[in-house]
């Protein structure tokens, strides 16, 4: 009977840990460097901790034409975040995965507009993202498709 006992322990303990490395692996498909449709910028998806983040490793016209400096969030509202340079700025915040290829509780900001919008990931495709942000409500949002270009390493 103990042997019994012991027996199904073991497999319940295996089968539960087995469950949860395959839901941080499915989490991690996320890794990797990706373009958004726009083709300005590329931005490397990292996870830190158990969180999900983005950040700029590349964009097409690096440099401000008017001062031929490195762009900075100039449109960023916050006028001490203004100089900070978008190269390495982090503008896909605390996204966790939630199972069935998609990732949400993230936020992302545009450098463009100087906005930050609740936004979700769904993966369509191992190579494709649509990334979603919104305000609100999910359905008044808008959709970007993202591509991968680099798996993560």
């Amino acid at each position: 009977m103990k042997k019994t006992l012991l027996f199904f322990a073991i497999l319940i303990s295996s089968i539960s840990f087995s469950s949860f490395h395959f839901l941080d692996e499915g989490g991690d498909r996320l890794l990797g460097v990706w373009e958004p449709s726009n083709g300005r910028a590329r931005v490397k998806i990292e996870k830190i901790g158990t969180k999900y983040y983005g950040k700029i490793v590349w964009l097409k016209e690096p440099n401000d034409p008017k001062t031929n400096l490195p762009k900075t969030d100039k449109n960023n509202p916050d006028p001490t975040l203004q100089n900070a340079p978008l190269k390495g700025y982090r503008m896909l915040k605390d996204f966790v995965y939630s199972g069935s290829d998609e990732w949400a509780e993230g936020s992302i900001y545009d450098p463009l507009n100087g906005s930050t919008y609740s936004c979700t990931i769904k993966m369509e495709d191992p190579n494709t993202l649509n990334i979603r942000g919104y305000i609100g409500v999910s359905a008044l949002g808008r959709t970007d498709v993202w591509k991968r270009l680099a798996v993560k390493k």
